[in-house]
């Protein structure tokens, strides 16, 4: 009965979850052009997730996953008959790949030929990201939505999807069994321990830890952008990716239910007023023209339709820096960040480009004169 009143009042005074406000990009998360000016690596088709072992880089391309030399050549590492969804390096050695949302399958290592197609009595349904523990006996994945495949995301979010979950697949005796449900697109999971992971919840725009004594609490929260997957850093700590920011107009119309339904209902889906990984392609777009630009110059209050954004995470899950490709940019829709031999390897989807950027440098161009 408390809950209720508390929403019906955020709802009157536009407060709570109700609210469409929207954090400001200032302090650690000052804009910048790391990201926008970083190294081209590759021109990919279909570019979904990275994975590193410390030794080489795996990026899951469409139906394929490439090898990437110290040189930046790809070769192919494996095909599948499907889309690749998530893609996972496993400690003892091997891959862990999601197809289609709707299977994780080991390849390679001891627990080469492993498969899993189900959790909690529920069919796997939207896998997009994946993550092993230290052990190598336990694998984490999130199960974005059991409405919505994986390239149906924009869908979940104009739905207002809470169906999200994450699920634990055991390596070893093939259990597979889920460990929280109800998430508001659950995109992004960080192994911290066998029976500890911390969980990108993307409508709700935080971080969460499931497992342990403080299971449920939120480790990040009121993040400006959407967040989804997460890879550990060298010397303790995570790389979070964003993979465009909110806006007020997006935040309004998730809010007006009526209008949200007819412009599901009668609009191309490329066309909505939503979170987007790239911009500036068609005329058709709903923001553009005077509201974006004066004389050629975008406005510095433009609101942001797609947006490139990384962030450095501690142990403890506060904001060190971040990285930025910003408005005017075109290396937006960030999915995957990997660290290798001191380099920061970027996935930009919306793009089509695998990037890289020196950490040390880009940390120097960072700390106050």
């Amino acid at each position: 009965m408390i809950e209720a009143v508390r929403q019906w009042t955020g709802r009157v005074l536009g407060r709570g979850d109700a609210a469409i406000s929207v954090p400001v990009l200032d302090g650690a998360l000052k804009s910048n052009r790391l990201i926008e000016d970083a190294e081209v690596v590759a021109e990919l088709d279909a570019p979904e997730d990275l994975a590193s072992d410390g030794a080489s880089l795996f990026v899951a391309d469409g139906t394929s996953v490439l090898r990437v030399d110290g040189a930046g050549a790809l070769a192919v590492e494996q095909t599948f008959g499907t889309t690749v969804s998530a893609l996972a390096c496993l400690p003892r050695g091997g891959l862990a790949v999601a197809l289609g949302g709707r299977e994780v399958r080991v390849v390679g290592g001891p627990h080469d030929g492993r498969r899993f197609e189900s959790a909690g009595g529920l069919r796997l349904h939207a896998v997009n990201a994946l993550s092993a523990s230290v052990g190598g006996d336990v694998l984490w994945a999130t199960d974005g939505s059991q409405t919505n495949p994986p390239e149906r995301w924009k869908h979940d979010v104009m739905e207002l999807g809470r169906s999200g979950r994450v699920v634990e697949l055991g390596l070893a005796d093939g259990s597979a069994r889920e460990r929280a449900a109800g998430l508001a697109y659950a995109f992004g999971v960080g192994a911290v321990a066998d029976d500890v992971a911390w969980v990108c919840e993307s409508w709700r725009h935080r971080v969460v830890q499931v497992g342990g004594a403080q299971s449920g609490q939120v480790v990040l929260d009121g993040l400006p952008g959407y967040p989804s997957r997460l890879a550990p850093a060298a010397g303790g700590g995570w790389w979070l990716t964003c993979f465009t920011l909110r806006t007020q107009l997006v935040e309004f119309v998730l809010r007006e239910p009526k209008f949200r339904k007819r412009m599901l209902k009668e609009i191309d889906p490329r066309y909505w007023i939503a979170p987007a990984l790239t911009s500036g392609n068609t005329y058709l777009e709903p923001m553009q023209g005077a509201h974006l630009k004066t004389m050629g110059v975008v406005k510095p209050w433009a609101p942001p339709r797609s947006y490139g954004l990384v962030i450095r995470l501690d142990e403890r899950g506060l904001i060190r820096y971040s990285l930025h490709s910003r408005f005017d940019g075109k290396n937006h829709g960030i999915v995957a960040a990997v660290e290798r031999d001191g380099w920061l390897y970027l996935l930009s989807k919306g793009r089509g480009r695998l990037l890289r950027l020196s950490i040390a440098a880009a940390e120097a161009s960072l700390a106050p004169s």
